[in-house]
């Protein structure tokens, strides 16, 4: 069983091939859970950023497919910066866990895969509300 309580980051399948490299996920194989929800962020104006918020519910891995960006996480006691760079790692973040994606390189796309489909009742966008739930 994979732990779904444990940030890391996840060496995905990486095929290489002389006529180009194929990398996939898998859910509940490469990663520990079943994919709900696709979406990607892209064309991220510079000095912006995304997210600033945690979930209740929802797993995520994301994925740089192109360009670069920060991910900055923060599991309730402490924060951690993440920098993905390569469309074959994969940033798995459980539940409870306060992110923002920032520092986007030019023509960067984050792939996000989601344990659940959209609610807006499961995001938790205000820290201090984030704080006590952790408590």
């Amino acid at each position: 069983m994979l732990n779904k309580n444990t940030i890391r980051v996840i060496n995905l399948p990486k095929i290489e091939d002389l006529r180009g490299n194929l990398s996939f996920i898998e859910g509940m194989n490469h990663i520990p859970f079943e994919i709900k929800r696709v979406y990607w962020v892209y064309d991220v104006p510079g000095g912006e950023f995304r997210g600033s918020h945690a979930f209740k519910k929802t797993e995520e891995l994301i994925v740089a497919l192109s360009g670069s960006f920060d991910v900055i996480l923060h599991d309730g006691s402490e924060e951690r910066k993440y920098s993905l760079t390569r469309s074959y790692y994969g940033l798995y973040i459980p539940k409870l866990i306060f992110r923002r994606l920032e520092n986007f390189s030019t023509n960067s796309l984050a792939l996000i895969l989601a344990s659940t489909t959209f609610e807006v009742i499961d995001y938790v966008r205000d820290f201090n509300e984030f704080l006590s739930l952790k408590k």
